[in-house]
């Protein structure tokens, strides 16, 4: 664990996170790792379900541990009145309340923005749902997988003669967590000058979309369908993966027009860095197939490490494609601090660093992600619930503590 030196630069914010899994969870993670105090409300006897995802350690999931670090547990049945006006009372004093539940769910108990805010008029929400608070698919149940297919992604992920393939990882949800940071943020910049809070609604096909990048107007002016073109980047030349020799790959970035010019005359084809036809990427378009055929034979011929070497050289943009293996054991990755080490009982825990890097004010791992209902007793009793309050709702199971 780390101390901050410094007050972190979010420490002033507190946040109620009232979500499950992955983007709602995220959002608030992310706040949580430069300071504010996020209260994070999950279900007792249960929990978020991410604790009990992928590989699990006495009970919780590793997943678990960054996910919700630095973040408060309060365990509170939102289905019961009583634990509703717990929520009431604790958001009262919010500046943030970050959900992903389905749309209308929270107005069903009385949790919605429009009650919320009727007592906390500066409170910000942010509501990440699949299709967004509104529009003729608000009501459909949305995962990250939907809205990475919906929004463009998975149609040009792989290679054309087969099936579309998904990111390794929950990238839909990750990007929607994102812009849920940045809608936070930039409302509660709005807020120091206006006193009013607001609602911000990411839908997570809509966080995928826009990483599409020229897709909507290449189509709109010549219906143009950008279609999947494998581990080449179309229309950028050259960019693509090359096996080399001792069956390993390089990834080379030779688009831009000097850098080709120096890697073909490195690579021993000088009558392709001085074809005044190739001079820019427009004319090394036209001929993708030739140049990734030349490139290919020459990364064919030595082992990656020879490759890297000559390419780095020629100050070339170039790398290996990195397991997890190869990250942990990375110099930079641990000169800059991504590689953090935690103890989890007698195991070593690793976490990724934060990103992004802030010269005065870091974010930092204060703790790992808690147990369930770690915090219940403190946080109600930092709301003013009086302890034969506070005992009354374990007793009645409205609330779960440790």
């Amino acid at each position: 664990m780390t101390e901050a030196t410094t007050p972190l630069p979010l420490a002033n914010l507190k946040v109620v996170e009232m979500g499950t899994l992955i983007a709602g969870p995220y959002c608030a993670r992310l706040l949580a790792e430069f300071g504010a105090t996020v209260i994070k409300v999950e279900t007792p006897g249960e929990g978020d379900p991410l604790r009990k995802w992928r590989q699990l350690h006495e009970g919780n999931s590793l997943w678990w541990y960054a996910q919700a670090r630095n973040k408060k547990s309060i365990a509170v049945n939102l289905k019961a009145p009583e634990g509703q006006q717990v929520v009431r009372d604790l958001v009262s004093t919010a500046d943030i309340v970050v959900e992903n539940f389905r749309p209308g769910t929270l107005e069903r108990w009385g949790l919605g923005y429009e009650a919320l805010s009727s007592t906390n008029p500066g409170l910000v929400m942010v509501r990440l749902s699949g299709f967004g608070q509104t529009g003729p698919y608000k009501d459909r149940p949305g995962f990250g997988a939907i809205g990475e297919s919906m929004g463009g992604m998975r149609y040009i992920t792989g290679y054309p003669d087969r099936a579309p393939v998904r990111v390794g990882v929950s990238i839909g949800d990750s990007l929607a967590a994102l812009f849920g940071v940045i809608g936070a943020l930039t409302a509660i910049h709005h807020r120091a000058t206006s006193g009013r809070g607001q609602v911000v609604d990411v839908a997570l096909y809509e966080a995928v979309f826009a990483m599409m990048e020229s897709m909507l107007p290449e189509y709109g002016m010549g219906h143009n369908v950008r279609e999947r073109t494998g581990s080449s980047l179309p229309g950028i030349v050259p960019s693509n993966t090359y096996p080399c020799r001792d069956g390993k790959y390089v990834v080379i970035g030779a688009n831009a027009d000097s850098i080709f010019k120096r890697m073909m005359k490195a690579i021993g084809r000088a009558d392709l860095a001085d074809d005044p036809a190739l001079a820019d990427n427009a004319g090394r378009v036209k001929r993708t197939a030739e140049l990734d055929q030349a490139i290919g034979e020459w990364t064919a011929t030595v082992d990656l490490e020879e490759a890297l070497a000559v390419l780095e050289k020629a100050e070339v943009p170039s790398g290996r494609i990195y397991s997890i293996a190869d990250i942990a054991a990375d110099l930079h990755y641990q000169a800059r601090g991504m590689i953090e080490h935690h103890k989890l009982g007698h195991h070593d825990l690793l976490l990724p660093g934060i990103v992004p890097r802030l010269s005065a004010t870091p974010g930092g791992t204060r703790w790992i992600g808690p147990k369930l209902g770690e915090h219940t007793q403190e946080v109600l009793r930092a709301m003013g619930y009086s302890d034969a309050r506070i005992a009354e709702l374990l007793a009645s199971k409205v609330v779960q503590g440790q």
